[in-house]
């Protein structure tokens, strides 16, 4: 009887032995399926390469000093010796660890064109500047802290066409300061508004006041400051790559400031052509009105 009461007590503490092992594996079952993979946000790394070709003047170079200073995440490159090897640029931008670009390429010293492209893939944009404001200008009272992220604004016009949708989303890529960005300040207190009119991408630089600075114990007014600085982008065309490939849209409208100027030439020309086939008709009048004169002469009359 002892022998069977020890043995019944031994399978009894083996059976205990084995059910808490096996509670065990299932709570440990049981958490690893409670714990749900985790998912990374993703992160907004996205970095531009700024940088122009040969021949800029200084109120292009101040513009260019102007848009680094608002956009932390721009890296500045060397001029571009060559306009006629854009295929480098993708390159460049992938040593500098960049994913956009915009180049500032200068012609007979008071053109400039704006390109703004995805690299390496595409696409890219390209633009010719007009009406450059900088912010050294009196009239732009406005002032931000350096570093800060703006707001981007567009206007509604974008959205109902194609290239409008695509130029968009281009430019909330390189415009957009991500948070992580190296010299960005945790700071939102400008807006950076783009509109279409006639066809033309307008830019405009905001400082946002929360105060009326007469009144700084006042009530909150909000207000906006222009800042600078302030351009005009007429769209010229859209290609498919990074500053080639095929085109996706072409503007009909745009004229060449070159062809502009030629005009401007002719007309000139034609109104001294005309100044002067006038005076070779009056000319022709006084010389015809002195041999009349001269035939009806009273010595000839009383001859």
């Amino acid at each position: 009887m002892a022998s069977l009461l020890k043995e019944q007590k031994v399978k009894a503490a083996k059976a205990d032995v084995k059910g808490k092992g096996k509670r065990k594996a299932d709570d440990m079952e049981v958490d690893q399926h409670e714990q749900a993979p985790t998912t990374k946000k993703p992160r907004n790394k996205q970095r531009v390469l700024m940088l122009s070709s040969r021949g800029i003047n200084h109120r292009m170079r101040h513009l260019m000093n102007d848009l680094e200073a608002l956009l932390p995440h721009v890296k500045k490159d060397s001029k571009l010796d060559s306009k006629n090897h854009l295929n480098l640029l993708p390159e460049l931008a992938d040593l500098n660890n960049c994913n956009n670009t915009l180049y500032f390429e200068a012609r007979r010293h008071e053109d400039l064109y704006l390109w703004a492209a995805k690299t390496p893939n595409g696409p890219s944009i390209k633009m010719h500047v007009q009406n450059i404001h900088t912010m050294d200008e009196l009239k732009m009272t406005g002032n931000c802290l350096k570093g800060s992220r703006g707001i981007l604004s567009f206007a509604k016009e974008f959205d109902d066409t194609e290239w409008g949708k695509l130029t968009k989303e281009v430019f909330t890529h390189i415009f957009g300061v991500p948070p992580q960005a190296r010299k960005a300040k945790p700071f939102v207190d400008h807006i950076l508004t783009f509109s279409i009119v006639d066809n033309k991408i307008w830019f405009r630089n905001f400082q946002i006041i929360e105060k009326d600075p007469l009144q700084p114990n006042g009530p909150p007014q909000m207000s906006l400051v222009e800042i600078g600085p302030r351009f005009v982008l007429t769209p010229i065309r859209i290609f498919e790559g990074a500053f080639n490939g095929a085109t996706v849209y072409s503007n009909p409208e745009f004229v060449t400031p070159t062809a502009v100027r030629s005009a401007l030439k002719r007309e000139k020309g034609d109104k001294y052509g005309h100044r002067k086939h006038a005076q070779a008709e009056r000319s022709i009048r006084k010389d015809r009105r002195k041999l009349a004169e001269d035939e009806l002469a009273v010595s000839k009359v009383f001859a």
